[in-house]
């Protein structure tokens, strides 16, 4: 598969998550795809459980790339997740495996306050989705 078949894949795959489309959301994902949440510790194993989990979720969810970037096999997407409106600054690295998603790794932060000791050096950013490379 093409590196741009594969971009045009995640560009579908993050619009239908911000739209909560869980159906067209899962697509990309390999039957036996596993997904994994190193910070909580959970593991998913197959399209099927990925899919019940995120559709399980009671919070209201809004979805927005920052950036992506991959060549191959290996893509990388960062992007802010918010339930019901609080964000966090999350990273997915996917790897792909004849053109679907076999694993999945997402990290994911908090937002939180500047320190004071680096604020001479510091550009502060916009929180619109560009990363702030504006």
């Amino acid at each position: 598969m093409e590196d741009r078949d594969i971009r045009a894949a995640l560009d579908r795959h993050c619009a239908a998550s911000d739209a909560n489309d869980f159906e067209m959301e899962h697509q990309i994902y390999q039957e036996d795809a596993v997904l994994e949440y190193p910070q909580s510790g959970e593991r998913i194993r197959g399209r099927h459980n990925i899919r019940a989990s995120r559709a399980a979720q009671p919070n209201q969810k809004r979805f927005m790339v920052s950036r992506i970037l991959g060549v191959a096999n290996l893509w990388v997407t960062e992007f802010v997740l918010s339930y019901d409106g609080v964000p966090s600054y999350a990273v997915s690295i996917m790897e792909f495996e004849d053109g679907k998603v076999i694993r999945e790794t997402q990290y994911f932060s908090d937002a939180f306050q500047p320190g004071a000791s680096r604020a001479q050096w510091v550009e502060r950013m916009l929180p619109d989705g560009d990363g702030g490379r504006r």
